[in-house]
């Protein structure tokens, strides 16, 4: 190292050092540290500079107006709250206290924005939300896509074809053709030019035009095409507002001439050409992708079944939407070919084609269908002209004339009087003979009675709405107590469509309800012979044989149904009733054994608990409900029974834990809930018992059931006033439940009762509970004929609510005759109810599980006092 060399040269200078400072030197400035002086018009350095401050001028114009820092102070730049834009004292000095006043509001608006701040990012949130719901990213309408990518093969990703550029060499490499418009002062020159000519050439003298040697110039073989005046006299300058107006007159003569030669028809409208091709534009907003797959999988459908009209009718209206008419139309005359016996496919033809097209389309679909009377009144509406229209009705007549439809169009198109004749014509032509046979059918007449409806039946029917007509006509006929004509109606219904079930059901309940008892099992032994998988039919043929006392036919009626069934649930369990119910244990024990080997099922299993618990066998029922419970655990009768066995045993830890297990296994049994209720009500256990019931309805939300019992359970503890209570908040929980409103109107002191059932029928007024609540409130007042009047009301609009037959019963026995108490018992014991609370404790109860339906309904009607 030099030690002459001082050690700081060279170094870098410390932080804040500025040279002479600390002898007092003030430092200056000199002509090299501002440059040269330079002219305001120079250019500024910067070669890129944007215009305005290219000049060495521009530049400081713009730091001048920067250093003025002048401020908008204009009255629209003024707000009420926040004064002008800028601040109005921006120049003066920043102090101290402005700090601190500035600390102290941002301390202000952070707080304030603390305590908005949750509700605010929810706001946002929801917003983002929404507007993502709306407008999603293209990434997040492929993400179903990308997911399916997991499932793709290694093999299949390799197999997938690298892509290549299949354009020919044109497309790939674009050589774009110019174009130069020629300017006016082109043709403004060689006119100039050509004034030098001193003669005219005759064919200019002619027409008046310039002669030009160019193939579709100014001088064309169209009249008129070369109009005189182009050029302005005396000024030697062509006028482009008169070749605009000559190109003009020549587009008009070619429109002209796609006029029809014959006719003189205009195939295109001049005026009206423009506005055509902006119709033809395609109005459709979707997705080119998805019109494309739909387009794929209707090519699919027709592929597939070509003979299906619905493909054919999609195709053209996709095609239509999509702005492709002609595509459209070549799709649905394709489709008559194929389905040339579719009404809706000739009509959607006749839709598509103009004019007159249409017209032949619809007279090629007369041929096909000469009976359709929908393609003859379309083929009516084509025609513009009065008498044309009258001409294809009268046509239309001849082939169907008993159309009421056709009749009607036909005579709205003539003149009164000759309206009324042909109004007289239509009441011959149309049928009216249904009305004929249900006079035969009150006078006695019944074969003719039969003969007039199978001769009229099907007149004047659609091929698809005749069994939806023929049903309402055959429920008409038993309304109006014509029930040979009903049964005329059945039979000709049953040679059409031999393979409905739902038919053979109709025609069964009929006879059930208005025949007799061989008619209906001579009906079922047709019925199981063209519906031999329809259980039902089986099991009514069998109750029918047991109910007329011959077992054995019922036996055989069902092992037939097993064959025809195999290891059919409804069918074991028919069988094991008809044994038990005929004291046959051990045969009813035998097959419920085989059914649980063959067919095991949760009611199987269930059946077969019953069965050992009604003969007293108790162990052998446990034992069962053990092993049922190991295969259907999550079945909650199973649990019921097994929690009702130890209750019975006077077992009440056993049943407590018996509920309890099955709740955690169905949590959503309202009857599990209620009895474990119930139990611990039982056992004095009231608190436990409404924990029990709050429990319940937070697991079970809007549940009448749970309410209900929430409400009696104060009440039954004489907490009437927290019964209202509960009673309010179930009824604004479960608005429309009917339970809840009959049993709020008894809740009720007598006076306000009344109008309760008033705001009861105005939520729920098709509720059989609250039409029985009604009945009851008449049947405490004292009005006889309301009451019964409800009654009637209640079990016609739910014949399976067994408490309002036990009412009804009870209120015949106090104020009816015996042949009305009787009428009430034969339409219970036909109804056979299976619901309501008071029904099912004494059906379901062991004691009884033989009684019969009128025997439950007497020990109902005998539990019930009249305490309301």
């Amino acid at each position: 190292m030099n030690k002459k060399k001082k050690p700081f040269l060279g170094m870098p200078a410390p932080l804040g050092y500025v040279p002479g400072l600390g002898r007092g030197a003030t430092g200056f400035t000199t002509r090299s540290d501002i440059g040269p002086a330079r002219d305001a018009n120079d250019p500024v350095d910067d070669r890129h500079a944007p215009p305005g401050k290219r000049t060495v001028g521009d530049q400081m114009k713009k730091n001048q107006a920067a250093d003025d820092d002048d401020e908008d102070l204009n009255d629209t730049n003024y707000d009420e709250f926040n004064g002008y834009a800028g601040s109005l004292f921006s120049s003066g000095p920043y102090e101290k206290d402005d700090e601190e006043a500035d600390a102290i509001y941002a301390a202000l608006d952070k707080r304030m924005d603390e305590r908005r701040k949750e509700r605010r990012e929810q706001r946002e949130k929801e917003e983002i939300e929404k507007y993502r719901m709306e407008r999603p990213k293209i990434q997040q309408q492929f993400s179903d896509l990308k997911r399916k990518l997991a499932e793709v093969t290694e093999e299949e990703w390799l197999s997938i074809p690298e892509v290549g550029d299949a354009r020919n060499k044109r497309q790939r490499n674009p050589r774009y053709e110019k174009l130069t418009p020629v300017p006016d002062s082109f043709f403004a020159k060689h006119l100039q030019t050509g004034e030098n000519h001193t003669s005219v050439d005759p064919r200019q003298t002619q027409f008046g035009g310039l002669n030009t040697p160019y193939p579709g110039g100014l001088n064309t073989p169209y009249p008129g095409g070369m109009t005189p005046g182009l050029m302005t006299p005396g000024t030697g300058e062509l006028d482009m507002r008169k070749i605009g107006q000559a190109r003009n007159t020549l587009m008009d003569m070619r429109l002209s001439q796609v006029s029809d030669s014959v006719s003189g028809q205009t195939v295109v409208d001049p005026k009206g050409y423009l506005t055509d091709l902006n119709s033809m534009i395609p109005t459709h907003g979707g997705d080119i992708n998805d019109i494309k797959k739909a387009r794929l999988l209707l090519k699919s459908v027709r592929e597939t079944n070509p003979h299906h009209p619905p493909a054919w009718i999609a195709s053209a209206r996709l095609e239509e939407v999509t702005g492709k008419l002609q595509v459209a139309r070549n799709l649905i005359m394709k489709g008559t070919e194929m389905c040339p016996k579719s009404e809706d496919v000739w009509l959607e033809a006749a839709r598509l084609q103009p004019g007159d097209t249409a017209k032949a389309v619809v007279a090629q679909a007369v041929r096909h269908l000469p009976q359709s009377v929908r393609i003859y009144i379309r083929a009516a509406e084509l025609e513009t002209d009065i008498r044309a229209k009258k001409r294809v009705l009268r046509k239309a007549l001849e082939h169907v004339p008993n159309s009421v439809r056709l009749w009607k169009a036909a005579v709205e198109l003539e003149e009164p009087e000759d309206a009324r004749i042909m109004l007289s014509r239509a009441v011959e032509c149309c049928p009216t003979s249904v009305e004929d046979a249900e006079e035969c059918d009150r006078a006695g007449s019944v074969a003719t009675c039969q003969a007039v409806m199978r001769a009229v039946i099907g007149i004047g029917i659609e091929e698809e709405d005749r069994k939806h007509t023929w049903m309402e006509d055959a429920d008409s006929c038993v309304a109006h107590n014509a029930l040979e004509c009903a049964r005329a109606i059945y039979a000709y219904a049953l040679q059409v469509f031999p393979s409905k079930k739902s038919v053979w059901l109709r025609a069964a309940y009929f006879e059930k309800n208005h025949g007799t008892r061989e008619s209906l099992e001579a009906l079922l032994q047709r019925a199981v012979a063209h519906c031999p998988k329809a259980e039902v039919l089986w099991l009514m043929g069998a109750k029918s044989k047991w109910l007329a006392g011959d077992v054995p036919a019922a036996r055989s009626i069902l092992a037939l149904a097993f064959q025809a069934n195999p290891n059919s649930e409804e069918i074991w369990l028919a069988a094991v009733k008809l044994e038990s119910e005929n004291d046959e244990y051990e045969r009813a024990r035998r097959l419920l054994a085989k059914a649980r080997s063959s067919a095991p099922t949760a009611r199987v299993f269930m059946k077969s608990v019953k069965l050992e618990w009604v003969q007293d066998n108790i162990r052998a029922a446990q034992d069962l409900c053990e092993e049922a419970l190991r295969h259907y655990e999550d079945f909650p009768k199973l649990w019921m029974m097994k929690g009702q066995i130890e209750e019975q045993k006077e077992m009440m830890e056993k049943a407590r834990e018996a509920y309890n297990q099955g709740l955690k296994k169905c949590p959503h049994s309202t009857p599990l809930w209620l009895l474990l209720s119930r139990l611990e009500e039982k056992i004095g256990q009231l608190t436990r018992a409404r924990a029990i019931l709050e429990k319940s309805r937070l697991k079970n939300p809007k549940n009448p059931g749970l309410w209900l019992e929430s409400v009696r359970l104060e009440y039954r503890a004489g907490l009437k006033n927290i019964a209202n209570t509960l009673m309010a908040k179930a009824l604004q929980e479960c608005p429309n439940s009917g339970i809840l409103w009959s049993e709020a109107i008894f809740l009720e002191a007598r006076p306000q009762r009344r109008t309760k059932s008033v705001d009861a029928l105005k939520k729920c007024e098709h509720d059989p509970h609250v039409l029985l609540a009604v009945a009851k409130l008449f049947w405490s007042q004292r009005k006889i004929t309301k009451a019964r009047e409800w009654f009637h009301r209640t079990v016609k609009i739910d014949s399976d609510l067994g408490d309002a037959w036990a009412f009804f019963y009870k209120f015949e026995l106090q104020h009816g005759t015996e042949e009305q108490q009787e009428e009430v018992r034969k339409r219970c014991e036909s109804a056979e109810p299976r619901h309501g609370e008071l029904w099912c404790a004494v059906s379901k109860d062991i004691a009884n599980w033989q009684k019969k339906i009128g025997d439950i309904l007497r020990l109902v009607a005998g539990r019930i006092k009249n305490t309301f």
